[in-house]
């Protein structure tokens, strides 16, 4: 009997395990969470009796003995869970408030770095902080030692924004430190297209937060003037702290030294004294691995530390707009979402779901490009120019006072056939997207890579560019030898070189301004500087279109051009294909200014390449104009950088000869020494031919074997007027003079070349 229970024992065992096995899994399962969380719970409370803390009576902060970084974490969590909570009313519902928890700071916690370097950068307009920025480079040069190494500095206006700004340089054992020198301009310059790049990388999602985060620390110091600028709600250094603003955002918060400031008309030297012992202690303090210190998160302002949390934050009112720099206005938002008729702007580039750019919310209202009083508007007047509106100007050249004194006309007369007492320089924008380094201004015209200022009415701008013109016509009724039949000619504008600084093209309405020109018959000379391939596809018909060429490869563009875009390469190319796609419909001219130690040497080659892919009708080559050391001097342009005449010759002759490789039958067709200009023009188009004839339907015909680059501007005008489609063939001119043709120098003989003292000077004629 006890065997047959024995055997049956099994069987009711199956029995109970299949009725009753769901409640056993469930069973076994909790025994085994709850002996789990036991275990560690008995572990964790061993190691932090372990690990105990040294509490000071008064609540201040403990001093931690020495642990680990992991234990030193947690210690502190045990203290923060420790601490008692501040009661809290209970009406109400409850209300969470806090802040984002930043990450520890890496040099809070790193060893210290072998070297220190650091890097100065400053944006100079008219050359004083340029100055102070190589004075602090000095100082900080002799007291260089092994671990802080001497400065390099850095002009924004020439800087990569990407090479510093998106990514710190890297080198071994080197930590660097960041210091900015920076004036503050009403104004658009080099320095607001700075300021929005640092935006921008904060912004996008694609670059981490805090990327400069592995720099030693950096500080900045800003120039102003109290005597325009009072006060800091008024505009004192409000780019300066708006460049801190944004570098402690995108270096997590290491601004190594208080933001500096100075008045230009008053304690500046001092400041800057007091300013660059921080630093150096500083950077001292970093090199013997003692950090950046406790508490440095902002710079000694309160508003400014404010400032730096103000988009760390996902409880903050929204910002609806920036009445001044440095200031914001908030409100809180109380829209009903069923009320709204567009979406809700959501900025996906940060972690904080509220923060977002200002231009989310309201644009900002134009302004004048060029204020009235303002320090652009003075200097360009003090230049010679006639502002028109906000952002046009007029001016009289050189050549047109010459030509007035029958002492000769610019190279246009001797290529193109413009008298030039008969032109009027100007242009409808004052602002320009590149900032080259042989400009006549002298950067004292705005730059922008976008137009965002009020736009004045083409009409306007036109009646303002005739009264201006005039008006500085009219100035010369009284200068010694002004030739009466030529004063009278002048006061009816017959050509119109839109060159004169700035970039023309920029203009929104500029086909409605050529049309205004065509309308009372003037000829439009347009220059652009290939930066706006979209305006220049748009580009209605004018005379003759000019596109600057000033480098052959990208490297040598970016030196001296300068561009304000990122893309200006990508921009240049594409502006070389709608040339060619143009060559049909417009009369096309490639501008080479040479620049003797930038783009002469070894480079016809790559400028030969360029024809060949823009296949422009002419390409005038000329050599640089000095016009004096602009006040900053950052560019180093001296007489050396003028290449002579015959330099111009060999280059032209060496261009011919790579033209002539790549089966582009190009040649001289002009010359105007007296400018340092020679012409190379499309054979096929612009040449007649012994036995074939050069389809021209207008003009003086010419004799066989000659040029024929100079411009029918009566046909011009048929042509526009009749509606129908017509090219550059159907307003060729008579044969181009023989006084200008190469080895013959290219001055008018019916005028007198004098010297400066305006005694009568030989015209040499210059050999092939």
């Amino acid at each position: 009997m006890g065997a047959t229970m024995l055997c049956q024992l099994p069987g009711e065992l199956l029995y109970l395990w299949h009725t009753h096995r769901a409640e056993v899994l469930i069973s076994a399962g909790v025994l085994f969470a709850i002996v789990r969380l036991a275990v560690h719970w008995r572990a964790r409370k061993t190691k932090e009796v372990l690990t105990p803390l040294a509490l000071t009576p008064t609540g201040e902060k403990p001093t931690l003995l020495p642990l680990g970084k992991e234990q030193q974490a947690r210690a502190i969590e045990a203290i923060e869970l420790a601490a008692p909570k501040p009661s809290r009313p209970h009406a109400g519902p409850k209300r969470v408030a806090g802040a984002k928890r930043l990450k520890s700071t890496p040099s809070a916690t790193r060893d210290a770095p072998d070297r220190i370097q650091p890097l100065i950068f400053f944006y100079s307009f008219g050359g004083s902080t340029q100055t102070y920025a190589e004075q602090l480079a000095h100082s900080l040069q002799s007291t260089a030692t092994e671990h802080v190494l001497p400065p390099a500095i850095h002009d924004l206006a020439d800087t990569e924004y990407d090479d510093f700004f998106l990514n710190s340089p890297k080198a071994p054992a080197t930590a660097y430190f960041y210091l900015l020198i920076l004036p503050t301009y009403n104004i658009d310059t080099n320095l607001s297209a700075f300021l929005a790049h640092l935006q921008e990388v904060h912004y996008d999602f694609r670059i981490d937060t805090a990327n400069l985060s592995t720099l030693a620390g950096y500080s900045v110091f800003g120039l102003g003037d109290q005597q325009g600028w009072p006060s800091e709600d008024e505009g004192f250094c409000t780019q300066a702290v708006e460049a801190d603003r944004w570098m402690a955002k995108l270096t997590g918060r290491k601004r190594g030294f208080p933001m500096g400031v100075g008045d230009v008309s008053g304690d500046v030297e001092k400041r800057l004294k007091e300013w660059e012992e921080g630093i150096r202690g500083v950077m001292g303090d970093l090199a013997e691995g003692k950090g950046l210190g406790e508490g440095v998160r902002g710079s000694g302002d309160a508003v400014e530390s404010a400032d730096d949390e103000d988009d760390e934050h996902g409880d903050e009112p929204d910002v609806v707009a920036l009445p001044k720099k440095g200031r914001r206005k908030t409100t809180t938002r109380t829209d009903d979402l069923e009320d709204m008729k567009v979406p809700i702007p959501v900025d996906f580039t940060t972690t904080a779901s509220r923060s977002k750019p200002a231009s989310t919310l309201t644009r900002p209202v134009p302004k004048a490009m060029v204020p009235i009083g303002s320090p652009t508007h003075t200097a360009l007047t003090k230049q010679g120019y006639q502002i028109v509106g906000s952002h046009s100007g007029v001016k009289i050249c050189r050549w047109t006072k010459s030509a007035l004194r029958g002492r000769g006309s610019c190279y246009k007369f001797s290529f193109y056939g413009i008298a030039s007492h008969l032109c009027m320089e100007a242009t409808p924008s004052l602002s320009c997207s590149n900032k080259c380094v042989f400009c006549w201004r002298h950067g004292t015209n705005p730059v922008g890579t976008t137009w965002r200022w009020e736009v004045d009415a083409p009409d306007l701008v036109f009646a303002g560019m005739k009264e201006g013109h005039y008006r500085k016509i009219k100035m010369m009724r009284g200068v010694p030898g002004v030739r009466a039949e030529r004063f009278s000619e002048a006061m009816r504008i017959r050509h119109c070189a839109l060159s004169l600084v700035g970039e023309p093209i920029f203009y929104p309405h500029i086909n409605e301004l050529l049309a205004m020109l065509h309308a009372e018959h003037i000829s439009s000379f347009l220059v652009c500087n290939a930066q706006h391939p979209d305006q220049l596809a748009a580009l209605g018909p004018v005379t003759q279109l000019y596109v600057s060429i000033d480098a052959s490869n990208k490297d040598s563009l970016r030196r001296i051009d300068r561009p304000l875009h990122r893309d200006f390469w990508e921009r240049f190319l594409r502006c070389m294909d709608i040339l060619k796609a143009k060559r049909f419909t417009h009369r096309t001219v490639f501008r080479l200014t040479l620049v003797k130690g930038f783009n002469i040497d070894e480079e016809a080659e790559g400028y030969a390449a360029l024809v060949a892919r823009a296949l422009p009708a002419f390409v005038e080559v000329k050599g640089v104009t000095f016009c004096g050391t602009s006040a900053k001097g950052t560019e180093g342009l001296t007489m050396g950088n003028v290449p002579f005449y015959h330099e111009v010759q060999a280059f032209v002759l060496a261009l011919e000869a790579a033209l002539l490789r790549r089966g582009l039958d190009y040649g001289i067709a002009a010359e105007h020494a007296h400018s340092c200009c020679v012409l190379l023009a499309d054979r096929g188009r612009f040449f007649r031919r012994a036995g074939a004839g050069l389809s021209i339907t207008a003009g003086g015909g010419g004799v066989e074997g000659q040029w024929h680059t100079l411009i029918d501007y009566a046909a011009f005008f048929r042509c526009l007027e009749s509606k129908n489609a017509f090219g550059p063939e159907d307003y060729v001119g008579a044969a181009t003079p023989e006084w200008a043709a190469w080895g013959q120098g290219g001055f008018d003989p019916r005028d007198e070349r004098v010297d400066r003292k305006g005694r009568p000077k030989v015209v040499e004629v210059v050999g092939e």
